[in-house]
């Protein structure tokens, strides 16, 4: 049975360094830490408010005591209703992260099913993501649906 549970602030530099993981993972950069020490304060009081926007959910490693095996994090989105989602409110999720010895044992898709619900106790609609290749047939078999990408960003 794979214990998840809501990550807490003590655990912000194990949350830190598994999304340092997921990032490495798509290697579009070369690797840096240097952004931690900026993020982790930010971070720590995010974990510490239980009823904001943004959730992460953990798994602890089972062989590396103080260690986290596996993170899920999401935000909730509030935008103007419409016809789909009168409320207005989505769910976003991102740092979808495995350590990698501890993979392939089902604790992202535990994290996830955690998420989701935090997501559904909120009033979320919808749910989006952005996958990479390696996990996007989990996603697919928890009813996420592939959509064309508009995606366009601007960084300020």
């Amino acid at each position: 049975m794979t214990l998840v549970r809501r990550a807490l602030p003590e655990d912000a530099e194990e949350v830190l360094r598994l999304r340092q993981v997921l990032i490495d993972s798509l290697a579009r950069s070369e690797p840096s830490t240097d952004w931690h020490a900026e993020a982790l304060p930010v971070l720590r009081a995010r974990l510490a408010r239980p009823d904001g926007d943004f959730a992460a959910f953990v798994v602890d490693h089972p062989e590396r005591p103080g260690s986290l095996a596996a993170l899920v994090a999401g935000t909730l989105d509030h935008r103007i209703g419409g016809a789909g989602n009168p409320r207005g409110t989505d769910g976003y999720v991102f740092s979808v992260a495995t350590d990698p010895d501890a993979r392939r044992r089902g604790y992202a898709r535990a994290c996830m099913e955690a998420l989701l619900e935090w997501f559904r106790e909120h009033g979320a609609r919808r749910v989006c993501l952005t996958a990479s290749a390696q996990a996007e047939s989990m996603y697919v078999s928890m009813g996420f649906e592939l959509k064309p990408d508009p995606l366009l960003e601007l960084t300020l």
